[in-house]
């Protein structure tokens, strides 16, 4: 049972349910020293940059329990190179590729896999190093992103040039305990910052569960392919996988096929799939940090779950901050409706914008499409300058009858 919560560093939002300790996510020492000075039971590591920095093996180190992937485990998010070569080595289905080092090698790689391509820079970038190069022009500028103005810096000293693939894309997401793949229910995120999947891609702008596009037979598909291989090929290569295990997947005519691997929970998958679950979270993540999960399976309701994400204006490139938000406590008295704070800051005596993406809103509804309805309803009572979101979430999955 959970008697206190602590959250590093934590905003307005979650201040309402936790105590928030001012230390950053790569503090990891002074997490571990604050940790072992409250005798804290559980660590569950949210973001990706901590786990790439090795607070586990810090933690473990110091035998405080934690969920989330050693360092070397973590590599399966933190470098794409490594991901994709890790699948090639284990037989997991994913896209053609080559790894390029310089533009010269990224124009050949695209010559050899044809157009469109898509560019990913090796290391972390917050979810927004991936280009896709439809012509020569967008080819051109792309490259001159990664190798002449360098935007992702370190992360893109290597890059993936992989075949762009065409589908649906849905998030599968597991919890691990090392050797055993609990998964979640499916969800569909949107990634793209425009209505109709424009402009440059973000963190993500909204997600429903669930997806509406994958059915049980390519869900149990890519557990055997995907997941539990996975999890069995990280053990052999002495990287235990415990903690959260995203898949990236594009439903393809040739099967599904992994777009990315997260070692953590997805935002703004997270939302509406924690939403839905019926089963308590706790005990099974305290089980996966031990090592040995007593269930046989995770348990979600029937419902439907949507969430959108509301952000700042100049969002992923230059967001404005500081903007006042009005109407947040009427969205979220509206039944079926929660709300949750992402980049927010109090300011004097007003809640105001402090990131990209400020906040996101998330409804329940029997169908998919009354979760919809009544998340765009809740998302309208809220206000601040400059404030964007995508309007069409979910639409093509309606209309399509994926899901009603």
């Amino acid at each position: 049972m959970l008697a206190e919560l602590f959250c590093a560093s934590g905003n307005p939002g979650i201040a309402e349910v936790a105590d928030c300790v001012p230390i950053a996510v790569d503090e990891v020492s002074k997490l571990a020293d604050f940790a072992s000075d409250l005798k804290i039971d559980l660590t569950v590591v949210g973001p990706e940059l901590p786990l790439t920095l090795g607070i586990v093996d810090e933690f473990e180190r110091r035998d405080l329990p934690i969920f989330g992937p050693r360092r070397n485990a973590a590599e399966l998010e933190g470098s794409k190179v490594f991901a994709k070569e890790f699948m090639r080595r284990h037989d997991i289905p994913t896209a053609e590729f080559h790894i390029a080092h310089t533009a010269d090698e990224a124009l050949a790689a695209a010559k050899k896999l044809g157009l469109p391509v898509v560019l990913k820079a090796d290391g972390l970038a917050a979810g927004k190093g991936v280009l896709i190069a439809e012509d020569k022009s967008e080819l051109k500028a792309g490259i001159e992103v990664f190798f002449e103005r360098r935007r992702f810096g370190a992360s893109g000293d290597r890059v993936v040039v992989e075949r762009c693939l065409q589908g649906e894309e849905v998030s599968l997401i597991a919890v691990c305990d090392g050797r055993r793949v609990l998964p979640l229910a499916t969800c569909k995120d949107y990634k793209r910052i425009g209505d109709g999947d424009r402009g440059p891609n973000t963190g993500g702008m909204g997600a429903h569960s669930p997806s509406g596009v994958m059915t049980a037979q390519e869900a149990a598909e890519v557990m055997e392919r995907v997941l539990r291989p996975v999890v069995d090929g990280m053990a052999e290569e002495n990287r235990v996988f415990k903690g959260f295990l995203y898949a990236g997947i594009m439903l393809t005519d040739d099967g599904p096929l992994v777009l990315e691997f997260n070692a953590r929970l997805g935002d703004p998958e997270a939302q509406p799939l924690l939403l839905r679950m019926s089963d308590d979270l706790l005990p099974v993540l305290a089980q996966g940090a031990a090592g040995r999960f007593e269930s046989a399976r995770l348990e979600f309701r029937r419902e439907a779950t949507a969430c959108i994400v509301l952000a700042a204006a100049g969002y992923p490139d230059a967001p404005e901050l500081g903007h006042p938000i009005s109407g947040l406590e009427k969205c979220a008295s509206l039944p079926g409706v929660s709300v949750f704070q992402a980049g927010t800051r109090i300011e004097g005596e007003n809640l105001v914008t402090s990131g990209g993406r400020v906040l996101s809103v998330c409804a329940s509804g029997s169908s998919l499409r009354e979760a919809l309805r009544t998340v765009y309803l809740a998302a309208a009572q809220i206000r601040w300058e400059g404030q964007t979101f995508r309007t069409d979430i979910g639409r093509r999955v309606l209309e399509s009858g994926g899901a009603d």
